[in-house]
């Protein structure tokens, strides 16, 4: 795995062809940040989760998949590429359980959850691995043309997927971000979907929330993402393109960019 900077603790660094940065805001209308990110430089990993619940237990959730998903990978680190995917896969259920147990001891917490978006970046290969559940989206920037990698677990996609709605549809349902999929609800291994593929110098990584994709539009995430500028600087640019379309819930980014 490389190492991959992070955003938090200093400036960002670059080691091993590859930059890192994440950052994370409260929105306009929340009154708590249920959304939380990680990069690991020794692992080559990074995160972006999504809480729900109350009394703050959306960012418990969320935290603790964060967490537990860190802690599986740095205990059994995959050995082959080939293996990346299913261990990717292991540790969000380890999380997924995680979630269950605590809602189960503090009654408080019950009907908690959290989206997931893991990426593994193997810049030796090259290539990375995804995998996720729920809502929180990664996208790939490769020489002008932004790819969504993820597919969204929820309602309006279902639809779309059916032939019942439009993408732009679905994009004005009300109901647009009711889950079908999340950790802590009901989840089995077949429900964490995976994706691979190779990385070419200057790839660039964008994992985030629904805070982000929910007001803004793939489009002016191109125009932002698709300019030669500091990590640390089109990530504050993603967050306030969120927050000056309204900023209706947390908005969380992480970029990751594969060096020359």
């Amino acid at each position: 795995m490389p190492v991959l900077p992070s955003r938090g603790a200093g400036p960002t660094l670059r080691c091993m062809r590859a930059s890192a940065v994440g950052a994370s805001d409260r929105g306009r209308w929340r009154p708590t940040n249920e959304d939380a990110f990680r990069v690991r430089t020794e692992l080559g990993l990074a995160l972006v989760a999504d809480g729900m619940g109350g009394h703050a237990a959306g960012e418990v959730a969320s935290n603790i998949a964060a967490d537990v998903v860190m802690e599986e990978l740095a205990r059994r680190p995959p050995e082959r590429a080939d293996a990346t995917g299913p261990a990717l896969r292991a540790a969000i259920l380890a999380a997924h359980a995680a979630v269950i147990e605590r809602a189960r001891r503090e009654p408080d917490k019950r009907g908690m959850g959290t989206t997931l978006t893991v990426l593994a970046l193997d810049l030796s290969t090259p290539g990375f691995h995804i995998a996720h559940v729920g809502d929180s989206r990664a996208y790939r920037l490769r020489r002008g043309v932004l790819e969504l990698l993820t597919r969204d677990h929820t309602w309006v996609q279902e639809q779309v997927d059916a032939g019942r709605l439009t993408a732009a549809e679905a994009r004005r349902r009300p109901n647009a971000n009711i889950l079908t999929r999340a950790l802590g609800i009901e989840l089995d291994e077949s429900e964490v979907d995976t994706v691979a593929g190779a990385v070419e110098p200057g790839d660039l990584f964008l994992l985030c929330t629904d805070g982000l994709t929910g007001p803004v539009e793939d489009e002016d995430l191109l125009a932002i993402l698709d300019r030669d500028l500091p990590l640390e600087v089109l990530a504050d640019q993603l967050i306030e393109a969120a927050n000056l379309r309204g900023g209706p819930d947390n908005i969380t980014v992480v970029l990751v960019r594969a060096l020359e």
